[in-house]
């Protein structure tokens, strides 16, 4: 999985696996397309007015968690290192 953010473009793109062939691209809403195969998998969501959808909650941080240990990692959109 791979997110890519361009905030002068104010897109970002997360990419869940590579694209293999053909692709739907699917306009669920005015800011959130979905890229799909036929079969339905899915390979990335792209976010148009980014900036405003990832600064969020999380103060434009992108968190991971690991459901196993409950340990946390986050990142700053646009950052050069991980934080606890």
């Amino acid at each position: 999985m791979k997110l890519t953010h361009d905030p002068r473009r104010n897109i970002a793109y997360l990419r869940l696996r590579e694209k293999t062939g053909e692709v739907e691209t699917l306009k669920v809403a005015e800011d959130l397309i979905i890229d799909i195969a036929p079969d339905g998998t899915v390979f990335g969501i792209e976010l148009l007015n980014a900036n405003e959808q990832l600064a969020g909650a999380d103060g434009g941080r992108i968190v991971y968690v690991d459901p196993a240990s409950g340990e946390e990692r986050s990142l700053p959109l646009g950052g050069t290192g991980p934080s606890h």
